[in-house]
């Protein structure tokens, strides 16, 4: 979604210990849930988490299943994969 020139604070975000980086997901989520899209909740808890893998573990333990899905059901066309890959 965006080049190495713009990454989001993930350096700064590296030096993080866990309890922080959980603590900003589920702020995240919490901004979802007030109206962020989706796809700047995924690529942003993956750029706080470190990893993709990671993202989805702090996703799936701050979202309930039901709003997982309700997202996957709401991504348009164009971040359908993405969205799914992060939530499914």
């Amino acid at each position: 979604m965006l080049g190495n020139t713009n990454d989001l604070g993930a350096s700064v975000f590296k030096t993080w210990t866990e309890k922080q980086r959980s603590d900003e997901i589920e702020k995240l989520v919490q901004g979802f849930r007030n109206g962020v899209p989706v796809g700047i909740l995924c690529k942003m808890a993956e750029t706080v988490a470190g990893s993709k893998k990671n993202a989805k573990k702090y996703l799936k333990q701050f979202m309930t299943a039901d709003e997982r899905k309700r997202a996957i059901a709401a991504a348009t066309d164009s971040l359908l994969p993405v969205v799914k890959s992060f939530l499914a």
